[in-house]
């Protein structure tokens, strides 16, 4: 089959569109990635680079500055990410900056956020310069403890169900004593003769202090109560004056040391 012209033409332009669409591609992703600008590599080093690969970007002040570059595994410990970064920005990035592990948005890419140095430091970052990092929130022993706890939980709640089902059954001491209308009739006989059996102890209490003094008050009795006083007081008096004589005694005591 010929090709005519107009058909060459027609191919001519669509390889030309298709060629112009591949160049803009390029500059794009190459302008994203910094592919076409000047740049100075950055190190850090991280225990768990969480998911991080190569080419995912590098955000400083929640711009994207650059990408990362490589990532090589050191040791079972240790992960070093190399990031090349903007020139233009490194003039803002100082000595104690540090790495730290992000994402994009709830579910996005990892990316490397530069978090800014402390307001007293001037020294800024040079190419091929090591940084401070933060290595990132372990998710999955996050997620293992929130499972272990959610398993407590759901056997906790298992057990409550089924002494709940107990005491509804009427099994157990709170079962019996819940769903067994004779027993807690009793109880509340129980409770309130102990109720009446404390008020007759106080009236009886109230009773023997109102007797007493009345028989202190009594005439035949008076003089009983009078003679337990006087010798009570007599008593008192006796200590007192054996007190005082043994003070004597020792005051005269010091006092003959002292002349000695």
């Amino acid at each position: 089959m010929k090709i005519t012209s107009s058909q060459k033409v027609r191919i001519g332009l669509f390889t030309f569109i298709g060629l112009l669409v591949l160049i803009a591609a390029v500059f794009f992703i190459g302008n994203q990635k910094s592919l076409f600008r000047a740049t100075s590599k950055l190190t850090g080093t991280f225990n768990n680079v969480n998911g991080l690969q190569v080419g995912n970007n590098v955000r400083f002040a929640g711009i994207n500055v650059g990408v990362v570059d490589d990532i090589n595994i050191v040791n079972d410990t240790t992960v070093n990410v190399i990031i090349s970064v903007k020139n233009d920005v490194m003039q803002f990035i100082k000595k104690d900056a540090r790495m730290n592990i992000g994402s994009d948005g709830l579910m996005g890419d990892k990316l490397i956020v530069l978090m800014p140095g402390g307001p007293n430091t001037t020294a800024t970052v040079a190419d091929g310069d090591k940084i401070g990092s933060v290595n990132p929130i372990d998710m999955d022993k996050i997620i293992g403890k929130f499972t272990k706890m959610a398993d407590n939980a759901g056997t906790l709640i298992d057990n409550l169900s089924q002494i709940v089902a107990k005491v509804n059954s009427g099994k157990g001491s709170i079962g019996r004593l819940l769903n067994n209308d004779k027993m807690a009739r009793e109880m509340e006989g129980t409770i309130a003769q102990a109720k009446t059996t404390m008020k007759n102890v106080h009236k009886t209490s109230t009773t023997l202090n109102a007797d007493l003094e009345a028989a202190q008050n009594n005439f035949l009795l008076k003089g009983f109560f009078n003679k337990k006083k006087k010798a009570a007081q007599a008593k008192q008096d006796s200590i007192k004056k054996v007190q005082e004589k043994l003070q004597k005694d020792r005051e005269k005591a010091a006092k003959k040391a002292a002349n000695n």
